[in-house]
């Protein structure tokens, strides 16, 4: 069965060069533009893992990931934050909320590959 990735992502650009790299590793892939749009996303059909930016319209990637973590639908999805700020204390706050990992952009696609599949077969 092909695993499921929900790319969460404001920049269109962005979320079409990732979605291209998922597709082309293998993986299904859906997008949402809002963390609005993700949460009925993943009710309406739970992914295996949601790549999410830091920054997005409305609410943020760690309401998001907040929300995701209370949902029950989801309790198995990994959530990977994809993200320009390298700070460690935006690291270290998104791996509090339960965020399985944090890829800082810019970022090798093999090396972002590899992370989601370590994180959906581990």
């Amino acid at each position: 069965m092909t695993a499921s990735v929900l790319i969460v992502e404001h920049d269109p650009n962005m979320a079409q060069s990732i979605g291209f790299l998922m597709r082309r590793s293998g993986f299904t892939v859906r997008w949402a533009g809002d963390a609005e749009t993700a949460i009925a996303a993943v009710r309406a059909q739970p992914p295996d893992l949601v790549l999410t930016a830091t920054t997005l319209p409305g609410h943020d990637g760690h309401d998001l990931c907040r929300a995701l973590r209370t949902e029950r639908a989801c309790a198995a999805t990994r959530v990977v934050f994809v993200s320009a700020r390298a700070r460690a204390v935006d690291r270290e706050k998104a791996l509090a909320l339960g965020a399985d990992a944090y890829v800082t952009k810019p970022f090798a696609s093999r090396d972002l590959v590899s992370r989601v599949r370590d994180l959906l077969e581990g």
